[in-house]
């Protein structure tokens, strides 16, 4: 009886550690925190650097190329 538990679980433990269905989500959980990670260091709040300030000074200097 005991032998008999023992493969049930040798054999569980096995199905379990080759199971892969939520290793999908989990990456897709990274990926999505690896996104907003990057959209929070580009577009920070500190107005003195960042792809914000350099976007607007670039959309400025376009507009005043254009402008008549």
């Amino acid at each position: 009886m005991l032998t008999k538990l023992y493969v049930k679980s040798a054999v569980a433990l096995d199905q379990l550690r080759k199971d892969e269905r939520g290793v999908t989500a989990i990456e897709y959980a990274i990926v999505a925190v690896a996104i907003a990670g990057v959209v929070a260091a580009v577009f920070t709040s500190d107005s003195s650097s960042g792809l914000k300030t350099a976007l607007d000074a670039a959309f400025t200097n376009i507009t005043n190329a254009i402008t008549p």
